[in-house]
């Protein structure tokens, strides 16, 4: 019989994503097939402490995690490519009674939203295990997250994108009424006031004048040391396109997502329950044959791997496009459109997980083919 792939599923986090990490990597855990996959639970904290255990999604949902839950790491020894258990100060590398240091993992599934886990920070630890993980390395993780240096990058590949202002909150704090002037010059109201680096809308402020602008720019400054000040597209309807595959992608059909509030925020997300979803979104056909091909454009200019979500604005009455932002890590519950564009293309939930898997065996593949060691013409480095 075919040996079970042992494969890790990572949540939670040091991330203001964190519930939402837990909600999706629950979708991702009841849906993994358990007679292909052996499925070890890794969670995160709030405070950075690894569990695994059959409780641990449990425990980080509760919010109380009992001072003596047995802890593990991940090691960044490619010779090792497995979780060890936490014993006061040391390693304890011998097998224990939950299986922890059992046996190496296969591939892992980083279900982490947000900062220490999509900005491939995460994704540099897997690199030097030496293990295959779902989705974008480090390059693709952080520029992805980084909404300036994706938006740079996206106007290098000659894809639109709307005006837009970035600054340092430490200059702000200096000269903050250059900046304001700056901003008002080059935008107009309403835009958006967003920290460069974080998701589910946290942080992020639709300010319609100077006073709003100046307080949308301090809660933006709790989050990130980068600021981000966007035109926002009157009228716009919010159309999605999730993105599959490794060099060569594949875009889904698209949605519409229409918010329950003002702007998509975290709470018309999450909380309310009150957002509409609509799939296939209404849009003519070569419209929707031109955001497919910006999508995967997208996806190849920051150099992505595994899956995206690509978030688009297009104007009600001119049809105009622009690319809102990439989302390399989206999220999996339920009412998740990554998933759902997926299934509405075809391809359902379980599916869509096993493809993913043998998209990160096949880039950790390509990788591990290329050399890592030169053998120079003269031993000159032993003298």
């Amino acid at each position: 019989m075919r040996k079970k792939l042992r494969v890790g599923v990572v949540f939670g986090g040091r991330s203001v994503e964190h519930e939402v990490s837990l909600v999706s990597a629950t979708s991702i855990l009841n849906a993994l097939d358990r007679e292909k996959y052996d499925i070890v639970p890794i969670g995160i904290t709030k405070d950075g402490r690894w569990l695994s255990s059959a409780e641990t999604i449990r425990l980080l949902k509760s919010g109380e995690i009992p001072d003596n839950e047995p802890e593990c790491v991940l090691v960044p020894d490619p010779t090792k490519q497995r979780l060890m258990r936490v014993n006061s100060e040391s390693l304890e590398v011998s097998v224990d009674s939950s299986g922890v240091n059992r046996s190496p993992l296969d591939v892992i599934i980083p279900v982490l939203h947000g900062t220490y886990g999509e900005d491939g920070t995460i994704q540099g630890l897997f690199e030097l295990a030496n293990i295959p993980y779902v989705g974008a390395g480090v390059l693709g993780s952080a520029a992805g997250m980084d909404k300036v240096i994706a938006k740079q990058l996206f106007e290098r590949a000659g894809l639109p994108v709307t005006k837009y202002v970035w600054f340092h909150w430490d200059r702000y704090r200096v000269d903050s009424k250059s900046i304001l002037e700056m901003i008002e010059k080059k935008l107009r109201y309403p835009c958006f006031v967003k920290p460069a680096n974080l998701g589910s809308s946290v942080g992020i402020t639709k300010v319609h004048n100077a006073r709003e602008l100046v307080a949308g720019i301090e809660q933006a400054a709790d989050f990130d040391r980068r600021i981000l000040v966007e035109w926002g597209v009157k009228n716009a309807r919010d159309i999605e396109c999730s993105v599959l595959g490794n060099d060569d992608p594949r875009a889904s059909i698209l949605g519409e997502v229409v918010p329950s509030n003002e702007f998509y925020d975290y709470d018309a997300k999450y909380v309310d329950g009150k957002s509409e979803t609509i799939i296939p979104a209404k849009l003519p056909r070569q419209l929707v044959l031109r955001i497919q091909k910006y999508a995967m454009a997208a996806f190849r200019a920051i150099d992505c791997a595994g899956m995206a979500r690509v978030d688009f604005l297009v104007q009600k009455k001119t049809s105009k496009t622009y690319i809102n932002e990439i989302n390399t890590i989206p999220g999996f519950t339920s009412i998740s459109i990554y998933p759902k564009l997926w299934e509405a293309s075809g391809m359902p939930y379980p599916k869509l997980l096993d493809t993913l898997i043998e998209l990160a065996l096949e880039r950790h593949r390509e990788k591990n083919r290329l050399k890592t060691t030169y053998r120079p013409k003269a031993d000159w480095y032993r003298g």
